[in-house]
């Protein structure tokens, strides 16, 4: 069998422990990945170390050759990511191209690191004083990436990072391996320095080596809001500097006025695509007054019966499989505790036909209505295909009711009326809004980012706060005094 090693130094390296990698389609073991220990994450950052004066030093203009020829490579190879991505997470093969798409404009903008790391100047700040600022590299930085995004997630955070002059360290999920090797691969045919970008498979010792070396001065986590307030504790208590994304529970808003036909479409992809292991995905749909849910719920559920569902290698489907048995198992759980607590089920993805007779983690479109805010599966992230309808009186208590969740990293309203638009997005107090967008996850010259339980650290992902992260701020004041200036003793504090 296959095994997805480590890549240290510009180079796979094997492992004495190994995991398996499982098709989550056919539950079925396809290849075992290299497990990392401390002593593996020690001889990455050595190489990071030894490669990283040279490359910091190289002029900003050359870095971006290489990110130029690394998006023509992921171009030129997406057939092949989208298939591996697929393979192992389960996601279908339109959506695992969507992903690699967003992935690349994340590389784009780096290619921009000349203009974005061009700093500011001031004249004669003071008598004869020039000052100036400018973008330094913050030195070894490390991403910890989940499962559900194989290549978008790494790709929000190593281009950049790369591009500022950093050398990465990359550990992804265990679970979906082989596509951070692959990157690695073509990064190294695109010309970047062996040492500069580095992967070491594994699981939590992999990651907490990562988060206790002294010498990874940065780290960016995407995961579930425990673990990524646990990192972010630590990591700044080592004095790192430290962005931690973590869960979410989305709210759609359903406006009287909303044009209904079109909101259940975009709603249906927006709760059930990749089969709701998005962070993004709508998982809540608040719906304005019972006449607008009574219409909205029966559009949802009726098309929600017809999603194509199966392997997602094939071609033509809407869902695939969920990434692991104990996934499935977790999110059937989570419909029988809403069944249990008084949720209308409209539609129960656990009577499936996948869910009974295919060897894989399949569930299909669960639709859940009459659910509170009191019951577990409004509060919590389940992170599967399970949307819940919740019926408010007006505008104002969907509003309230959004706000008062833990969670702020989504949300999106429905509705032809301007002014409420406005309202809502000066109102709620979520990261990322829509309007009539159902997932309003920025593009790559933005950045990405939640608030409350959804984000900690001050700055989010990619775009601006991207290159804020990866470097630090220098100001240099300058002044070169004539030969026959007489210097005095100054005991005040300079000012102009």
């Amino acid at each position: 069998m296959t095994t997805v090693p480590h890549w240290i130094g510009g180079s796979p390296v094997e492992a004495a422990r190994y995991f398996p990698v499982v098709d989550p389609a056919f539950g079925k073991t396809v290849r075992q990945v290299a497990m990392a220990d401390t002593q593996t994450v020690n001889s990455a950052v050595k190489m990071a170390l030894t490669a990283y004066p040279t490359w910091r030093d190289m002029p900003p203009s050359k870095r971006v050759q290489v990110m130029y020829r690394f998006k023509m490579l992921l171009e030129r190879d997406a057939e092949a990511l989208c298939k591996l991505i697929s393979e192992e997470h389960g996601k279908v093969l339109e959506d695992a191209m969507g992903e690699l798409k967003r992935g690349i404009e994340n590389v784009e903008y780096a290619c921009g690191i000349p203009e974005l790391l061009k700093g500011e100047y001031s004249h004669n700040a003071g008598p004869g004083i020039d000052t100036w600022s400018n973008h330094q590299p913050v030195g070894i930085v490390a991403g910890i990436t989940p499962f559900n995004f194989p290549t978008m997630v790494p790709l929000w955070m190593f281009p950049i990072a790369i591009a500022c002059g950093n050398c990465f360290i990359l550990k992804p999920s265990e679970q979906v391996p082989s596509v951070a090797i692959k990157m690695a691969e073509l990064l190294e045919e695109a010309g970047l320095p062996a040492g500069v970008f580095s992967v070491v498979q594994g699981d939590r010792e992999a990651a907490d080596a990562l988060i206790e070396h002294s010498k990874v001065k940065a780290l960016s986590f995407v995961g579930s809001t425990p673990v990524a307030k646990a990192i972010y504790e630590r990591g700044a208590s080592l004095g790192k500097r430290v962005q931690a994304l973590g869960g979410a529970k989305n709210h759609a808003v359903i406006l009287p006025d909303a044009d209904l036909e079109n909101a259940a479409n975009t709603l249906i992809g927006a709760a059930y695509g990749s089969a709701g292991e998005r962070c993004m995905a709508i998982s809540v749909v608040v719906c304005v007054g019972n006449q607008t849910a009574d219409v909205l719920v029966d559009k949802i559920a009726e098309k929600a019966k017809h999603l194509n569902i199966g392997p997602g290698t094939e071609p033509g489907l809407d869902m695939g499989a969920l990434v692991n048995q104990a996934h499935r198992d977790r999110v059937a759980d989570y419909i029988g505790q809403g069944e249990s607590a008084g949720a209308v089920l409209r539609l129960d993805g656990r009577k499936h036909p996948l869910v009974e007779n295919a060897p894989g983690y399949f569930m299909g479109a669960t639709l859940f209505d009459h659910v509170t805010s009191a019951m577990r599966i409004y509060q919590d992230e389940i992170f599967g295909p399970v949307l819940c309808v919740v019926r408010v009186d007006d505008f104002d208590q969907a509003i309230e009711l959004i706000n008062a969740h833990q969670y702020g990293n989504g949300t999106c309203l429905f509705t032809r009326a301007g002014e409420a638009a406005r309202r809502f997005t000066d109102e709620v107090e979520v990261g990322m809004v829509g309007i009539n967008v159902p997932l309003p996850v920025p593009v790559a010259f933005h950045s990405f980012g939640g608030w409350k339980e959804s984000l900690f650290g001050d700055l989010h992902a990619y775009g601006p706060d991207a290159v804020r992260f990866y470097t630090r701020r220098k100001a240099v004041s300058q002044r070169w005094p004539t030969e026959s200036a007489q210097e005095t003793a100054q005991f005040s504090f300079p000012s102009h």
